[in-house]
């Protein structure tokens, strides 16, 4: 699949921005890499909406790491490599459980405040994991990193934080070798803008709105994984989207996430007949990875023609201390989760691929890094283990930082030659069609629910694809720029999400065929990537 380079001009009298280091995203991965960046030069962070919009403040269950004495580095690297499903960067992985305590530790010290437990950190445990290893914040860690991180920049010199800036194109030299900054839409001064930096640190966060249900915030419309691909980037094992299967069941697109810790602190999942049903899909139960729960809901759905299952929470003590958030959001739905049980159903919730990166966060373009969500290290495989994306995010994150020295003394570039390098032929020149961009984002989620979520095969892969075919070439501008901005990734990680999906010809992880159910080591026991070329 060919995109273009550009999808929006570059006048030549648009502000031109200089930093050292550019950070796109105000997530953990963003957050963090910035306080670590700011030892060596002046950091600007750019936000797609305000600093509370990103799936950092979302995360309930915690963050893993082997902190207690009866863990180790090495058992958090089993549970990870067997979640993964054989498809795991052994040495990403390797990184992410030995490095992690120190991150971890690094948070606490710059004020993220964990729950304690007889005077030590109380660790939970969650789907897939063999040791309780999951740092919380009751049922708010997320919140509480990302608080602990935005007080620290703010009060940061060197760190300026911009808000309702658009990711639109990352700027790179004809060759796309290197990397010069990136192009910008303010959102509220509605006028574009061009940062230009040393490194520049692509941390925009998943996907989730790519769907029709999803626990993912408005924000996350693969903004980044589509302007590093147009720069010449790989992204990596795109099939593998991770579908959280606690959700709370409403009609909303964005839907209330209950956390994965819920179940490991015993939460049991019921049919709406009331049978318990795990049993007959794993023997963990209710802590099988998600992937596992998620298709086992499905089944039970179908199995009782249901929407939803239900998940009784009412067996575990102190719920509404230990879960309050969870608690109270129930409560303001009418239900008490001391006497009822709550529906719920599966929803997308985390790419386990993205813009494909060495452990130092490299892209291959010399200056553009990426970490967190938007990156693919590898370290997930095919299917997350629950609470390593937060880990992700700060070890990959130091990674990126402590091998800057090849560029710290990079010299700045300067503006003319930021805008000699822009190809007038090479940016996405909007057509007079049909379709203007909300509606083609909502035929969008619906085609990729349908088509490319929990259960997946070649008939209904080969119609998305050509659905989507049909609506980025009908595609018009209209409305807003960033409504338009948004369409067009949405779309084209889409259909990379369905191509790749239609090439792996097997189940693995997150990746399920009904077509072909069983696991492919012979032929799959590698990993997928598209280039724009």
């Amino acid at each position: 699949m060919i995109v273009t380079r550009y999808i929006e001009k570059i006048d030549l009298r648009t502000p031109v921005v200089i930093t050292d280091f550019l950070v796109a995203g105000g997530g953990i991965a963003g957050l963090f890499t910035a306080l670590k960046a700011s030892q060596y030069g002046k950091v600007t962070v750019l936000t797609k909406k305000t600093i509370k919009d990103s799936n950092t403040g979302l995360a309930q269950g915690g963050i893993a790491a082997a902190v207690h004495e009866e863990d180790s580095p090495f058992l958090h690297l089993e549970d990870t490599l067997e979640a993964g499903a054989d498809l795991c960067n052994i040495e990403a992985v390797d990184v992410l459980v030995r490095e992690g305590p120190a991150r971890v530790r690094e948070l606490i010290a710059a004020g993220a405040s964990f729950d304690m437990k007889d005077g030590a950190i109380s660790l939970a445990r969650e789907g897939a994991h063999s040791r309780p290893r999951i740092l919380h914040a009751a049922d708010a860690t997320g919140e509480a990193i990302r608080i602990a991180l935005v007080k620290q920049c703010e009060k940061n010199s060197d760190i300026t934080i911009v808000e309702d800036q658009f990711l639109v194109d990352i700027l790179t030299d004809c060759t796309q070798k290197e990397c010069y900054g990136v192009h910008v839409y303010d959102t509220v001064r509605q006028n574009f803008v061009i940062y230009a930096a040393r490194a520049t640190i692509i941390a925009t966060g998943g996907l989730g709105q790519l769907y029709k249900h999803t626990t993912n915030p408005a924000v996350a419309t693969a903004d980044g994984m589509a302007a590093c691909y147009r720069a010449g980037c790989k992204l990596t094992d795109m099939e593998f989207i991770q579908f959280h299967p606690t959700v709370f069941y409403s009609n909303d697109s964005q839907r209330f996430l209950i956390s994965e810790a819920v179940r490991g602190e015993g939460g049991q999942l019921y049919n709406i007949r009331g049978e318990r049903f795990m049993e007959k899909y794993h023997p963990l139960l209710e802590l099988a990875a998600r992937d596992i729960v998620s298709r086992a809901i499905l089944s039970e759905t179908v199995r009782t023609d249901s929407d939803f299952v239900l998940l009784d929470m009412s067996k575990i003590p102190r719920v509404e201390h230990r879960f309050p958030n969870i608690y109270h959001t129930c409560l303001s739905k009418g239900i008490d989760l001391k006497k009822e049980m709550v529906p719920v159903s599966p929803a997308a919730h985390y790419m386990m691929g993205g813009i494909h990166t060495n452990v130092n966060g490299e892209t291959g373009i010399y200056g553009l890094f990426a970490a967190g969500e938007a990156a693919c290290t590898g370290v997930h495989g095919a299917n997350r283990l629950a609470s390593n994306s937060l880990l992700e995010g700060i070890v990959f994150g130091q990674r990126i930082v402590d091998n800057f020295e090849q560029i710290l003394y990079r010299r700045n570039i300067g503006v003319n030659e930021i805008f000699s390098h822009f190809d007038e032929e090479g940016f996405l020149k909007a057509q007079d069609n049909t379709i203007a961009p909300q509606e083609a984002k909502g035929l969008l989620k619906d085609i990729m629910w349908e088509h490319a979520g929990i259960l997946r095969n070649e008939t209904g892969l080969l119609k998305a694809n050509h659905e989507l075919q049909k609506i980025y070439t009908s595609l018009s501008f209209a409305g807003e720029y960033t409504d338009y901005y948004e369409a067009i990734n949405m779309l084209t990680v889409a259909r990379i999400i369905i191509q790749a999906a239609i090439g792996r010809t097997e189940s693995r992880g997150a990746h399920y065929r009904t077509d072909y159910p069983q696991r492919d080591n012979l032929r799959w026991l590698r990993h997928t990537s598209f280039i724009n070329c």
